[in-house]
């Protein structure tokens, strides 16, 4: 007779709890979320040149460029140096959202969650 239930050399699941862990899980993500989404983070490029703010939800709300690195015959520079800067910027978000949700799933990885 083929046994029901469970998995072998455990009991029967407990689906009460499992959900209440779920539901508690996803509390604390969505608190995390709010509070990652108030979080800024600076990052630079060229040695300072130019520095990008970045919030926790990948929004550029500041781009500073210090005034020397403007050259009207080395336009492609200042491009390049904006480009660099805004893709760390968004690199360190993603790195930084990863790092705190990664502490409430316990380092799961589950597609699509942030």
């Amino acid at each position: 007779m083929a046994r029901r239930g469970g998995f072998p050399g455990m009991g029967k699941p407990n689906m009460g709890n499992m959900m209440k862990q779920v539901q508690k899980m996803q509390k604390q993500m969505e608190q995390t979320q709010k509070e990652l989404e108030e979080k800024v983070l600076e990052t630079t490029a060229g040695g300072g040149a130019v520095s990008v703010k970045i919030t926790g939800k990948k929004e550029i709300i500041g781009i500073e460029i210090e005034p020397e690195v403007v050259d009207p015959d080395d336009i492609e520079m200042l491009q390049d140096l904006i480009i660099a800067a805004v893709n760390e910027a968004i690199r360190a978000a993603e790195d930084m959202v990863a790092s705190e949700m990664g502490k409430i799933t316990g380092k799961m990885n589950i597609p699509g969650l942030f």
